[in-house]
């Protein structure tokens, strides 16, 4: 089952505020800007998986389902009024849906966003 549209971020705009004024954290195989909307309004996510990370679609798109995947099924312990934007590496590449679903709870499960 997909994340649902309400928790997408979809205007460039959007992206480019979050990247610009959010908090950059950083893990093994992406980073993530987290920016505090201050509202209490449901966190939105956004993925920026570039075609220097693969040329083909096929694999970019395995990466966003398994991120989508790993923050639907999270979505319980993540605060109100944050976006997301996951920026992601390379080494992203080689990890099997299963550790790439792992890496992302672990960053959940981090305090120090939360405080941002």
């Amino acid at each position: 089952m997909a994340l649902a549209s309400i928790y997408r971020i979809h205007k460039p705009e959007d992206f480019e505020k979050i990247k610009k004024e959010g908090t950059l954290f950083q893990s093994e195989s992406f980073g993530v800007s987290v920016l505090n909307r201050n509202d209490d309004e449901k966190p939105r996510f956004g993925y920026v998986i570039s075609t220097k990370i693969s040329k083909m679609a096929v694999h970019r798109n395995r990466i966003r389902r398994a991120l989508e995947e790993s923050l639907r099924q999270n979505l319980q312990i993540i605060p109100t009024g944050l976006d997301f934007v996951f920026l992601v590496k390379k080494t992203m590449m080689s990890k099997t849906v299963e550790e790439m679903m792992t890496e992302v709870k672990t960053f959940l499960n981090r305090s120090e966003y939360k405080d941002k």
